[in-house]
């Protein structure tokens, strides 16, 4: 029974950490394509065909 709940805890805690990770990196993620998005409004103008 010990180690049932042994595998949960670091299972839980293993989730908790990935999931961080993932929220992280979903939020630089956003926030470069913004700055990306915004820079390619800014420069349109000066782009000649």
């Amino acid at each position: 029974m010990e180690k049932i709940y042994k595998t949960m805890g670091v299972t839980g805690a293993g989730c908790i950490a990935l999931g961080i990770i993932i929220a992280v990196t979903g939020v630089v993620a956003g926030i470069l394509s913004i700055i990306n998005g915004a820079l390619l409004l800014k420069r349109r103008s000066g782009i000649e065909f």
